[in-house]
């Protein structure tokens, strides 16, 4: 009996980690980390002005319909059937990465359905829906495995390419050169000096470079102070030659009240850095300074140019409510025809798009369609949170003011896969495997 207790204690102990203490990762091969990185590195850094000099029309409107998904999604697609295949099971395999991952595999779910939906009914959006929903899924899904090696790589990953992204902008921005410049069907925009870097359209790196510079000031913890502050200080440079209004708002907002919050808690608990405060103090000081010589060098009249005339895009988000004054229920519910839209936004000059996702994807697919693909994208965002520590609440809440004020994950778009990479690695919880309990000392006596 001694001996029966100590072996069930042992196993107890070996089963359940202490309280409060992290659950060590699993471990996946060579191939499927090697190529997780890649696939990321890809997604960041190749975009489509990239692709058209190889041949690849991504962004346009004509060619091989194989060429209007993203590298990236393929490469992610090619690992889950890799990944599964060589469990030995790929079909016991898929099913447990969506018991772990319940709303990524729904949102997975969703896309392709109304996939299947935009094909049938020969609506836009194709693919949009592969590489803005389903990609991201398949990759959170992915990511389920929670192998240390692999998140280790994918932030080296995300800093050094954001940073490249941002010292690319600048260089475009001085020298009035864009080297990658964005193109549909293989037309430059010329007459846009906005820097476009590695993420392609001024406006997406915009995006992606609010949310990570959020990312910065709330999560990133495998950084040290001053890195932090370097980075966030070149980001915010690249922000200004990106031109992105709505982006540069918003992370000074929500970032400035952050800093002022954690501040005051700061000071409330009495626990204040000496050297992080002279510093704070030192920066403060200086930043007016470096500001002036800015403006004064004409660092910021692009961007202000920006504020004092934005090419219509306010008329553009009062007009797109005018649209709906043409149209029935039964069209509201189901979706109009395409080109009775396409007509009205040529009319009411909304050919630049639909700066909203929702009263997008209400015009050309339908509110009954739109509900559905809400349902699965806030389900999915809440999951993401969910496997991040609680700092995420701050590029998640810029996250949802941004993408709001334009197309985005309306239309085909690979910024959905970038945020959920930036949350899932930037915020990944600190964990260390844990040491069994040991199993208590044998009394004597049998267990009760």
């Amino acid at each position: 009996m001694a001996a029966s207790w100590s072996a069930s204690a042992s196993n107890h102990g070996a089963a359940a980690p202490r309280a409060g203490t992290p659950i060590s990762g699993t471990s996946v091969d060579a191939l499927t980390r090697f190529g997780l990185i890649a696939a990321v590195a890809v997604l960041f850094s190749i975009s489509g002005g990239m692709l058209w000099l190889v041949g690849y029309n991504y962004d346009g409107l004509f060619g091989n319909p194989a060429t209007k998904i993203h590298p990236s999604t393929y490469l992610i697609v090619l690992l889950l059937a890799w990944r599964s295949c060589a469990s030995g099971n790929p079909v016991g395999h898929i099913v447990h990465l969506a018991d772990r991952r319940p709303a990524s595999a729904l949102m997975a779910a969703i896309s392709i359905v109304l996939l299947v939906v935009v094909i049938a009914r020969q609506r836009p959006g194709m693919a949009g829906m592969i590489d803005t929903f389903v990609a991201a899924a398949l990759l959170v899904l992915m990511l389920s495995e929670d192998d240390e090696r692999t998140f280790a790589g994918l932030q080296t990953v995300v800093h050094v390419v954001m940073t490249a992204n941002a010292l690319l902008a600048l260089f475009e921005f001085a020298t009035k050169t864009l080297i990658f410049p964005y193109r549909l069907d293989g037309v430059a925009f010329t007459t846009d000096l906005r820097s476009s870097a590695l993420q392609g359209h001024p406006l997406a790196n915009a995006m992606v470079t609010s949310i990570y510079v959020l990312a910065l000031l709330s999560g990133a913890r495998s950084l040290s102070m001053p890195v932090r502050i370097g980075l966030i200080g070149l980001q915010c440079a690249a922000l200004v030659a990106f031109g992105g209004r709505t982006a540069m708002v918003t992370t000074v907002v929500l970032g400035g009240c952050y800093l002022l919050f954690q501040g005051i808690t700061k000071l409330r608990q009495g626990r204040v850095n000496l050297l992080g405060a002279a510093l704070g103090f030192m920066l403060a000081a200086l930043l007016p300074v470096v500001i002036i010589v800015a403006a004064y060098l004409g660092f910021f009249d692009a961007l202000l140019e920006r504020f004092v005339s934005d090419s219509g895009s306010a008329n553009a988000r009062v007009e797109m409510f005018e649209l709906f004054k043409h149209l029935e229920l039964r069209d509201l519910i189901v979706g109009p025809d395409v080109d009775l839209i396409d007509s009205l936004r040529r009319i009411n000059g909304l050919e630049q798009g639909i700066e909203n996702p929702i009263i997008r994807t209400v015009l050309y697919q339908g509110a009954f369609f739109t509900l559905l693909l809400t349902f699965g994208f806030v389900l999915f965002l809440f999951e993401v949170a969910r496997r991040c520590h609680p700092g995420i609440w701050l590029p998640m809440l810029g996250w949802v003011i941004l993408i709001n004020t334009s197309e985005s994950v309306a239309s085909k778009t690979t910024l959905l896969t970038k945020f959920v990479v930036l949350a899932l690695v930037l915020y990944r919880p600190a964990r260390t495997a844990f040491r069994p309990v040991s199993p208590p000392a044998w009394s004597g006596q049998a267990p009760r």
